[in-house]
C-alpha cells in the first residue's frame, strides 16, 4: 500500500470531513466522487501528498493562505513567539502580540473602527458582529431594532446563528427550524443580472433603490445590514459595483442602520485594495476579517468596531457589558502570525504587486472567454471566475477530479469555477492555472 493509500484509508476511518457527502470520497466509480488528498507538506503555492504529487493551490485553501505554505518569515514569528508566551486567557490579561495587531488593524481603518474583538472563525465573526448591533440598539434604548438584513445570495458561515443571514439552501435548508431568520433584500446588486445596455453601476442602483424601499417600510426595527463587499463568494463569486456600497452606506446612515462589512474572504487584499470596501470610499461600522488575516496559518477572526458602538457598552452594569468570550480569544501565536502577515504586505508592497499579477490572471483566463458554455468571466483584483453552461449535476466534481489530475486545486462553486491563488504564485503558474481550467473544462463537459 502506497503512503497515501495509507493516509487516505486512515483517514476515511476516523475523520468526518467538512461540506462533504462522506460517501463520495469513498464511492470512486460514482460520478459524484469527490477525491480525498493526502497532503504531506506544502511548499510556496505548493501542496504536495505523500507519493510526492503536487498540486498547485489555484484557491489558497478555502482562500485563506496569502503568501504561500511555510512561508519562512511567518514562520520565524511564530518559533519566536513559541518561545515567548503560546497562550493566556484574554479575560482580565493582555499581551503584546493582541495589542500590536489592533493598534495596527485600527491604523488600516483610517482610525475609524478603534476598537477589535477576537474570536476563531468567520462564522463567529459573524454572530459577534450581529450581536454586537443588537445589544448596541438595546443599550441606547432602541431595543425595537432587533432584526437583521442580508443580500440575496449572503453567505456569513454555518453556525446557527451566522445562518439567519445566509441564503445558501444547501447551507440552511436541514437547519431552518433552529434558524432566526433574517431578511433578504431584492434585488440583488451581482452585475450578471444586468438587463439590456445597464452597467454594472447601474445594476447597483437598481438594487439599492430595492433597499431604500424595505428600509422605508422596515427601518425602525432594523438592526443591521450585512453584506459581502464587492464579491459574495458562495453566490458564486457574484460581484458588484462599489456603487452599491456607497449608496448602502447613506442609506443605513439615513435610517440608523449599522452596515456590517462581512471582508472575512474579500479582505486583505484579495479584491485589490485592503479592505473590499475601501473601493467605495466608504467606513462601515463593524467589519468582520478572518481566513487571510493570519497568512492561512491559524484560526482568527476579528471584528472591528466604531467608538461609537464601544462607548455604547461602558456602564456599571454588567448587563450593559459585551458578554462573549471563548477559551483561546486573541491566542497571542494567531496575532503574532497576523502580525507577521501585515508585515508582508509592507515590506513586500503586496498590493501594488497583485494589480500586475491580476492583470496576468485576466491574460491566462481570456482564451476561455470564446468557450461556447463559458459566461461572464469576470475579475476583481486576485479573484475571478466564470459560469458554465451545462445541466450536468456533477459538473464540479468532475472539473476538480480533472484539475487534481493536471496537477490544480480548483475546486467550483456549483456550475462556477473560479481562480484565487495564493499571491506569491508566479507568472508561469499563473499561465499554467489558465491552462488547467480550459483542460479541465473540456473533460468536465464530455
Amino acid at each position: 500500500m502506497s503512503a497515501n493509500a495509507d493516509w487516505l484509508a486512515r483517514s476515511q476511518a476516523a475523520v468526518w470531513h467538512p461540506c462533504t457527502q462522506m460517501r463520495h470520497h469513498a464511492e470512486q466509480a460514482s460520478p459524484a466522487h469527490l477525491p480525498l488528498v493526502p497532503i504531506a507538506r506544502g511548499a510556496g503555492p505548493w501542496l504536495y501528498d505523500f507519493d510526492g504529487k503536487r498540486y498547485l493551490d489555484g484557491i489558497s485553501s478555502w482562500w485563506t493562505n496569502l503568501f504561500g505554505h511555510a512561508e519562512p518569515r511567518i514562520n520565524a514569528a511564530l518559533r519566536a513567539q513559541l518561545e515567548t508566551l503560546e497562550h493566556v486567557m484574554l479575560a482580565g490579561f493582555t499581551h503584546q502580540p493582541v495589542v500590536e495587531l489592533s493598534e495596527r488593524l485600527n491604523a488600516l481603518t483610517g482610525g475609524a473602527l478603534g476598537h477589535a474583538f477576537y474570536a476563531s472563525d468567520g462564522a463567529s465573526a459573524t454572530e459577534i458582529a450581529l450581536k454586537m448591533s443588537f445589544h448596541y440598539w438595546r443599550n441606547v434604548g432602541r431595543p425595537e431594532k432587533a432584526e437583521f438584513l442580508c443580500l440575496a445570495g449572503s453567505y456569513h458561515g454555518e453556525t446557527v446563528g451566522a445562518l439567519a443571514v445566509t441564503d445558501v439552501a444547501i447551507f440552511k435548508d436541514a437547519y431552518a427550524p433552529l434558524v432566526r431568520h433574517a431578511a433578504h433584500v431584492l434585488p440583488s446588486p451581482d452585475f450578471r443580472l444586468a438587463e439590456t445596455g445597464e452597467t454594472p453601476a447601474d445594476i447597483a442602483r437598481r438594487a439599492a433603490a430595492g433597499l431604500a424601499d424595505w428600509l422605508e417600510k422596515n427601518g425602525e426595527r432594523t438592526a443591521a445590514l450585512i453584506v459581502e463587499p464587492l464579491v459574495q463568494g458562495a453566490a458564486g463569486m457574484a460581484m458588484h459595483d462599489p456603487e452599491y456600497l456607497r449608496l448602502a452606506r447613506q442609506l443605513c446612515d439615513r435610517h440608523e442602520v449599522h452596515l456590517i462589512c462581512d471582508e472575512i474572504a474579500v479582505g486583505c487584499g484579495r479584491t485589490g485594495t485592503f479592505f473590499a470596501h475601501e473601493q467605495a470610499d466608504i467606513r462601515p461600522d463593524l467589519i468582520c476579517l478572518s481566513k487571510g488575516i493570519s497568512g492561512g496559518y491559524l484560526p482568527l477572526s476579528v471584528v472591528l468596531c466604531s467608538d461609537t458602538i464601544y462607548n455604547a457598552f461602558l456602564d456599571d452594569s454588567v448587563a450593559r457589558a459585551f458578554l462573549h468570550s471563548h477559551s483561546y480569544t486573541g491566542n497571542p501565536l494567531a496575532c503574532r502570525a497576523a502580525l507577521a502577515t501585515l508585515d508582508i504586505f509592507a515590506t513586500d508592497d503586496t498590493l501594488t504587486v497583485n494589480r500586475r499579477k491580476a492583470q496576468k490572471i485576466t491574460a491566462a483566463l481570456a482564451p476561455l472567454a470564446a468557450h461556447p458554455q463559458v459566461a461572464h468571466l469576470r475579475q476583481r483584483g486576485m479573484i475571478a471566475a466564470f459560469d458554465v453552461s451545462t445541466a450536468d449535476p456533477h459538473f464540479s466534481r468532475r472539473f476538480y477530479r480533472a484539475a487534481l489530475d493536471a496537477g490544480a486545486l480548483l475546486r467550483p462553486i456549483g456550475n462556477t469555477v473560479y481562480l484565487m491563488p495564493p499571491y506569491v504564485v508566479g507568472d508561469d503558474e499563473i499561465a499554467l492555472l489558465g491552462q488547467v481550467a480550459g483542460q479541465a473544462l473540456e473533460i468536465a463537459l464530455r
